[in-house]
This record gives structure tokens, sequence and C-alpha cells, in this order.
């Protein structure tokens, strides 16, 4: 199958019929991995002890939070740009997801955070611009379901995306740009990674298995939006049947 094949929603529907259950299957066997590293291999810090598992959570979710915009922003390109059918949908979507993951990146962070910075909040760049990507999601979300018309509601959230994403790279760059709490990249280095293997190893593995989640959770989200403006089409074809008689009426009245 060619990948514009996939503008195509009916094609679409079937691919993911048939990938759903492979991912789930996949998503799971990747979770139970990646539970028995962190608890059972995975070693305490020996300054933050087993708190330091959080970050088998934090860091995952806080890639994911990106990630998710970062596609969404894409999807926008496809919307105004390319008016692909399905890009609109790609991105509603996902901007739920995204949403949940954002959350969790700042509720372990703050759970984090306590025990090693001695506060549940700061106002440092990248919590902050966090905090903001957050409520760029439920601008989002709550603009989708404001506008009834799905054309004027992804065309104005495409705008929207897109402007938001300014904060992506502020997100990212901002324990080099300020002065903050976060300690800069220790992961993805020129250099190669500054963390120990018994660390990283699991915490690859948890981003790979965050990784499946969101793209399971994904799927199965795009195919429930593509049935639901199935049928709201279906609903006013047949409401404007059903007008068409009540109007012939008048007129033949007349």
């Amino acid at each position: 199958m060619a990948l514009l094949d996939l503008a195509n929603p009916t094609r679409f529907l079937a691919l993911v019929a048939r990938a759903l259950p492979w991912l789930a299957g996949v998503t799971t066997l990747l979770f139970v991995v990646a539970g028995y590293l962190v608890f059972f291999v995975a070693p305490d810090d020996y300054q933050q002890g087993g708190t330091v598992r959080i970050m088998f959570i934090h860091v995952p979710s806080a890639w994911l939070s990106m990630l998710c915009y970062s596609m969404m922003a894409v999807s926008a390109l496809g919307t105004l740009v390319w008016r692909h059918p399905l890009a609109d949908v790609a991105a509603k979507a996902a901007a739920p997801i995204g949403a949940t993951f954002t959350f969790l990146c700042l509720a372990t962070g703050s759970l984090w955070g306590k025990p090693m910075w001695g506060t549940w909040w700061i106002w440092d760049a990248r919590l902050t611009s966090e905090l903001v990507l957050f409520l760029m999601y439920l601008g989002l979300i709550a603009l989708w379901r404001t506008v009834d018309d799905p054309g004027r509601a992804g065309r104005a959230a495409a705008v929207l995306t897109l402007v938001g994403s300014v904060n992506i790279p502020i997100i990212k760059f901002s324990v080099d740009w300020w002065n903050t709490l976060h300690q800069p990249a220790s992961v993805f280095r020129l250099d190669g990674p500054t963390v120990h293997a018994s660390i990283l190893t699991p915490l690859m593995v948890s981003a790979v298995a965050f990784t499946a989640l969101f793209l399971t959770l994904h799927l199965a989200a795009m195919r429930n939006e593509v049935l639901r403006r199935r049928v709201r089409a279906i609903r006013l074809v047949q409401a404007q049947r059903e007008a068409v008689p009540a109007g012939a009426g008048l007129v033949a009245g007349e």
C-alpha cells in the first residue's frame, strides 16, 4: 500500500484494523520488559535513592509531549498547504494524548522536584515553557469542541498549532539559553550519552514503550474520529432529506 493511499479514509481504517492488535501486543510486551528493567535491574541513585525511578516516566512523557506537538505542527501544514483529508484528523486525535503526556511530565516532575529541589514548583524556564505547552493543548482541544464545522475548526486549529510550535525549541534549548535547575542534555549528545548504561538501557526501553503506547492510542483515536465524522455527515444528509419534503409541501400549499 502506497503512502498516498492512506489519504483515503476507507483504506486508512482497513490498515488500522490490521495494525492495532499487533501494536497493542508489542506495547504490552515493551512495558513488561521496561517494568522488569526499571524495578529489578536499574540501581538506586547514590543521591536520589529509589526516587530516581520517577525518571522512567517523567523523561519519556516529556519527550512525547514535544514529539506529539511537533507531529501536530506537521499535520497543521498538511491541513493548510496540502489539504490532506486525514491531516486534521491526526492533529485532533493527538491533542488529548499530548495533553495527557504533558500533564504526566508536569506531575512527575513536581513529585521528583520536591525531594531534589525542596519545592513542588518553581518558575524555571523549562517548567514554565512546558506549562505553556499544556495550556496550548487545552486551548486546541477547546477550539475543536467549540466550532461545530470540522473544516473551519481544523483550519483555525492548524493556524494556532503553527503559532504555538515556536514553544517547542524553547522547551528543548531552555537549559542552554537560561540558567535553569534542569541539567543539560545527557542522552542525545554529539559526544555520546553521559548516563550510565544501567540507567540508560531501562530509560530507552521505557521511552520506546511509551512511544508505542502513543502510536497505539493515536491510531485508535484517529479511527474513532473518522467514524465520528462519517456519522455526522450521514446525519446531516438525513436532516437535509427530511427538510426538503417539508419545504416542498409549503410551496405546494401556496
